[in-house]
């Protein structure tokens, strides 16, 4: 049987965030592997309360942990790297990664208390590593943070490109530039299948260079009034740089606020990312500065609840508040999902008089990702065998494989779970990969389909109703106690609810067969019975119900 070459996504084939990406290669159920990238993706009030952050449900791999040869991370974004320090210690092998994002990924590992010698420094291309039958170099790549990389990967049954995040940017702020010359010459040989990021397909112009914003913030901010801030992804170094060059050019004091930016700031110095940041100045300095004289930069651009614009909203921020006439301006794209957060911070800076400028017309933005005429060069540049979309909602993925093929390239597309071979001449679905999310809920990690989330969705939208009875020689030991949470006090019949619920539970109690006192399933589903039905009659509410049954022994 002749070796296969496989590409299984997990995670961010389907989806915008949580990537984690499998490549295979050997005699079929044989297979070594390689995972690129272990990301995150982040919960909401509404359909994950109470989670912290999701991953990719990575219990395939784990059941071949022992097959598992190398972890490649592509870059340090958090839907990139932000699941290692949680998810690692169940596949054990060592991380690759450059040096900015090595050096991210290692206080990842320190605050698990993780060996972070197995977070391993490598060198752009053309230097490469080689595990197993995969050899694998980081080809560089422009995107909004540092040495965002694409990998070239090598195999017996060929070469393949996993792009990673790109943009097509030959002068960004922040990072190494799209060397056009550099991509031909890794494809000239011929590249079997390239995995592309499908982020801005639908975007259909050109995308812009970093470098084009500084000006127009620049004239912006010169123009302000008051105090100013700016919020951004405190991973886009590129444009916190931006926003701080601006600022500076401006004549403002620059202020970091927010734990995230100023690590990412911190690391892209330290590992010499960054070497003419503008000066800034502490948060408790920043208060005996004019408040015309400075310039706030912000974490929190998608409405983060407990981030520094969502606090400066409520109020202020250590130290620092709003006042009517200040200007808040949103440096970024929102998030498809995340435009309720937003316009909820939006709206209360609307009600202290504070100037909100967003992004509409692109003049304060441009994008980390390939637009559609982007991606089309590409894929000249490369000229692969096959295209492969991935970063994308269905639709992207879907999308860019229409563009691939309008251009006469193969395409295929593969979302979460679906398992390619890609050795022959045309990729074949070889598996259906159970796939599904897991949450960190706390410090416990839970599955998504463990309920818990579900249950507690239950109780937000229809209330709790804990329900108690003592039961001595199967006779009720006095009255059933009600305790209800979430729930209107006072029903349609106007009485207090837990008197309703309380006398009617009673009354079945004291009507029950004995045989129906003696067994507690039986007991546990009339009483949660009546319950329910007694608080939907009151309150149009089917609560969830806990039945507690206490029996008493001689």
């Amino acid at each position: 049987m002749s070796d296969r070459l496989l590409y299984l996504p997990l995670g961010g084939a389907g989806e915008i965030g949580m990537n984690c990406y499998v490549y295979g290669y050997g005699p079929a159920g044989s297979e070594r592997y390689i995972v690129v990238d272990l990301g995150v993706t982040f919960p909401s009030m509404d359909g994950t309360p109470g989670v912290d952050l999701i991953f990719a449900d990575i219990a395939w791999l784990v059941e071949r942990k022992d097959r598992i040869d190398a972890i490649f991370i592509t870059h340090a974004h958090e839907d990139h790297v932000g699941a290692v320090g949680h998810l690692w210690p169940r596949l054990g092998a060592p991380i690759y990664a450059r040096a900015f994002t090595a050096h991210l990924a290692r206080l990842k590992f320190e605050e698990h208390g993780h060996d972070e010698l197995q977070i391993k420094t490598v060198s752009k291309w053309p230097d490469t590593t080689t595990v197993g039958a995969f050899t694998v170099g980081f080809l560089p790549i422009s995107h909004s943070i540092p040495e965002s990389s694409a990998l070239v990967i090598d195999t017996p049954a060929g070469r393949v490109i996993h792009t990673g995040d790109f943009k097509l940017d030959e002068t960004p702020v922040v990072g190494e530039a799209f060397d056009r010359a550099l991509w031909e010459e890794v494809s000239k040989d011929g590249v079997k299948a390239m995995v592309c990021d499908s982020t801005n397909v639908f975007s259909p112009n050109p995308g812009r260079s970093e470098s084009e914003v500084i000006g127009p913030l620049t004239e912006l901010i010169a123009g302000l009034d008051g105090m100013v801030a700016a919020t951004t992804f405190a991973s886009n170094i590129a444009r916190v740089k931006t926003l701080a060059v601006a600022g500076a050019q401006a004549g403002r004091s620059v202020v970091l606020l927010g734990r995230a930016m100023r690590r990412m700031i911190t690391a892209a110095i330290e590992t010499g990312i960054i070497s003419d940041f503008p000066a800034t100045v502490s948060p408790e300095n920043a208060t005996d500065i004019p408040r015309e004289n400075l310039m706030l930069l912000t974490t929190g651009s998608q409405g983060e609840h407990r981030a520094a614009t969502a606090q400066l909203s409520r109020g202020k921020y250590l130290g620092l508040k709003f006042a009517a006439g200040d200007t808040m301006i949103f440096s970024s794209k929102t998030i498809p999902g995340n435009e309720v957060s937003v316009g909820r911070i939006v709206n209360a800076f609307s009600e202290m008089d504070v100037n909100v400028i967003s992004d509409q017309d692109g003049l304060f933005h441009v994008s980390g990702h390939a637009n559609r005429p982007d991606l089309a060069t590409l894929h000249e540049v490369v000229k692969p065998q096959v295209v492969i979309p991935m970063h994308g909602e269905h639709r992207h993925l879907r999308e860019h494989a229409k563009l691939a093929e309008s251009n006469g390239f193969q395409a295929v597309v593969a979302p979460n779970g679906v398992c390619l071979d890609l050795a022959g001449n045309a990729p074949r679905v070889v598996e259906y990969v159970e796939t599904g999310r897991t949450y960190l809920d706390g410090s416990i990690q839970i599955g998504a389909m463990d309920g818990i989330v579900r249950d507690r969705i239950r109780m937000a939208m229809n209330g709790l109703i804990v329900a108690t009875v003592i039961i001595e020689d199967n006779e009720p030991l006095g009255d059933c106690w009600c305790e209800v949470r979430g729930l209107p006090e006072v029903g349609l019949s106007r009485a207090p609810l837990v008197d309703v619920l309380e006398e009617d539970v009673n009354q079945f109690l004291m009507r029950a067969k004995p045989k129906t006192l003696s067994d507690d399933g039986k007991l546990e589903e009339e009483m949660r019975r009546i319950i329910r039905k007694s608080t939907h009659e009151e309150t149009g509410k089917k609560p969830e119900v806990q039945i507690v049954i206490s029996r008493l022994s001689n």
